[in-house]
């Protein structure tokens, strides 16, 4: 029974005896007591049920607040556990955060790494001598194929460049002091001979089994060794270094750049022999060109010597005097090309002077113009020399490589080097005689100029004298028709000023 039923008929009953009408209390006593006996009854019962029900409530509060207390424990444990699992979460995702960036730092730290060893793997190549490449070939080729197997792991790409480091590194003990290594080299004839190499320091020696000997030389666009040999005693020394590891050597201070500009230092007999059979021609072209740029010079400055104005300007006041005979006599000896041509075509004039002045006039203009149609031809000509002497080069350059000669590196860029100096001798030829050609066109050009000035005024001149001298052979042709008016005519009748103004008396 709950609390709440057992209290309602005790409760009931007192609430009907306290508000029990008065005139009720006027009943009998018995009645009254009886209630009033029921209602105690009622009222100790529902007291001793309420005690019960606190004994029993206390009773089963305890358990309930022990084990509230018990939860509340747990609950604390729990919460405790909780934030002590929440610190190390927290703990380890920080940890983990660290962990990743470290190890992101280490990644790029080994591709740092990686890159540097990958550019060193590139650049060693170029400060190897070409001679010892054979020795870290596998090394150098496994590093430089490394970055682009993508199979590998990073611990393997690693290890294979630092594989190369290493070799760098032994190469670098070995070269300390000298080191010898088996090779093999070219000839100054192309042709392949093993051999022993010696580097010590930045010379490079070789020697051959056959005692070829010299300085080893790496050779542009080739994988091979060239041998510069040297004098006699010097590849006796090279070849006791090469042998025993110990001896004297000859030595460049200049780290090479001694010998080099000694070999690049060609002279013109020997670009000459280099250039092949196309060079004779080459030559014979280039004499003829400069003996007739001599001739014509010496040409020139003779006739500049001999130029006589005065003997020019001389004819032409006789002839504005009107006297023919004596600008003849003028001109008569003189070796002035312009006085040589109006002479000549006033001597002539009795016949045709129109002809004669154009015959004096193409005469000395054809001396002025004298084998220019030669330098001419060979400005034409030798660039096609030239570029026959760049076509047989290359066409021996390209027989070599179809015929597998491809350990004669020297003999293929041999041919391409004939082709070069052929074409470059062509075109200097041509070069050098267009300056003297276009000069001597420009001198022929200015006489051909005076020349043909100087005719026109000596037409000029001579018309109204033609025309008197005209008008006096046909008075003499009528006169002697007439012989009545021969005494008219006075012998030894001269073309001068006086026979002039004679003749144009008589029209």
């Amino acid at each position: 029974m709950t609390p709440r039923a057992f209290f309602a008929p005790g409760t009931a009953l007192l609430i009907a005896a306290l508000f029990t009408p008065a005139q009720a209390q006027d009943s009998p006593a018995a009645p009254l007591g009886d209630a009033a006996r029921a209602a105690r009854q009622d009222l100790d019962r529902s007291v001793k049920a309420l005690a019960d029900l606190r004994e029993s409530i206390r009773s089963e509060t305890v358990p309930l607040t022990k084990e509230l207390a018990e939860a509340e424990g747990r609950l604390a444990d729990e919460k405790r556990t909780y934030d002590e699992v929440s610190r190390r979460q927290d703990g380890a995702r920080l940890e983990y955060e660290n962990l990743g960036q470290a190890i992101k730092l280490r990644q790029e730290e080994a591709a740092y790494v990686g890159n540097l060893l990958d550019e060193y793997a590139r650049g060693f190549d170029t400060v190897l001598h070409v001679g010892e490449r054979p020795r870290v070939a596998a090394d150098l080729e496994a590093a430089r194929q490394a970055p682009q197997e993508r199979d590998l792991t990073p611990r393997e790409r690693c290890a294979r460049q630092v594989g190369l480091l290493n070799a760098s590194v032994a190469r670098l003990n070995d070269l300390l002091g000298g080191t010898l290594f088996p090779g093999q080299a070219v000839d100054p004839g192309g042709t392949v001979r093993p051999g022993t190499f010696a580097l010590i320091g930045p010379v490079s020696l070789f020697a051959a089994a056959d005692g070829v000997a010299g300085i080893a030389l790496p050779q542009a666009g080739s994988d091979s060794v060239a041998v510069r040999p040297l004098d006699e005693a010097g590849n006796a020394e090279v070849a006791q270094v090469a042998a025993a590891g110990k001896g004297l050597f000859p030595f460049d201070a200049s780290r090479g750049g001694a010998l080099q500009e000694l070999i690049n230092r060609g002279s013109l007999v020997g670009y000459f022999k280099k250039g092949g059979p196309i060079m004779w021609p080459l030559l014979c072209v280039s004499i003829l060109a400069m003996s007739v740029i001599l001739e014509r010079l010496f040409f020139l400055a003779r006739e500049r010597r001999r130029r006589d104005p005065d003997t020019v300007a001389e004819i032409m006041s006789r002839l504005e005097s009107g006297d023919a005979d004596g600008a003849l006599r003028a001109g008569e000896g003189s070796r002035d090309y312009v006085a040589r041509s109006l002479t000549y075509a006033l001597a002539h004039r009795q016949k045709s002077f129109s002809d004669a002045l154009m015959r004096a006039t193409n005469q000395e203009t054809v001396r002025f113009e004298r084998a220019i149609p030669i330098l001419d031809t060979i400005v034409t000509m030798a660039p096609m020399l030239g570029l026959l002497g760049t076509v047989t080069g290359i066409m021996n350059s390209f027989g070599m490589l179809g015929g597998g000669e491809l350990g004669a590196p020297a003999q293929i860029t041999g041919g391409i080097a004939e082709a070069l100096i052929a074409t470059a001798f062509g075109l200097g030829i041509a070069i050098t005689t267009l300056i003297p050609m276009n000069y001597l066109h420009t001198r022929s050009e200015e006489a051909r100029n005076e020349l043909g000035d100087a005719a026109t005024h000596l037409e000029l001149l001579m018309k109204p004298i033609l025309d008197a001298e005209m008008r006096l052979r046909g008075a003499r042709m009528s006169r002697a028709a007439a012989p009545d008016l021969a005494d008219g005519i006075p012998p030894g009748w001269r073309t001068s000023a006086e026979t002039l103004a004679r003749a144009r008396g008589d029209a």
